[in-house]
């Protein structure tokens, strides 16, 4: 091989490198850009979660279905005088 053929593969070599380089540079950007929308996404989503939990908790408090029991259904709570004690002791 003449000192010609050797340089002349140098320079190819040298040039593919670069665009290489250049390539996976700009892949790696395309990424985290793409990395950072989606974690904004999973900010935004854990917040809707965290207060969708907190509504949840808000809604199935003790007091709140005792109040809709008794001002949609017209439940009341039983009377002493209308309470009766089953015991399945001695049998």
């Amino acid at each position: 091989m003449n000192r010609l053929a050797v340089v002349a593969l140098l320079a190819l070599a040298v040039t593919a490198s670069a665009v290489s380089v250049v390539h996976v540079k700009h892949r790696s950007r395309t990424l985290f850009v793409e990395l950072q929308i989606l974690e904004r996404e999973r900010d935004r989503l854990n917040v809707e979660w965290n207060q969708l939990a907190l509504e949840q908790s808000a809604w199935g408090t003790h007091d709140r279905v005792a109040e809709l029991a008794t001002s949609r259904l017209g439940f009341e709570e039983p009377k002493a005088t209308t309470m009766e004690v089953v015991s399945s002791h001695g049998r």
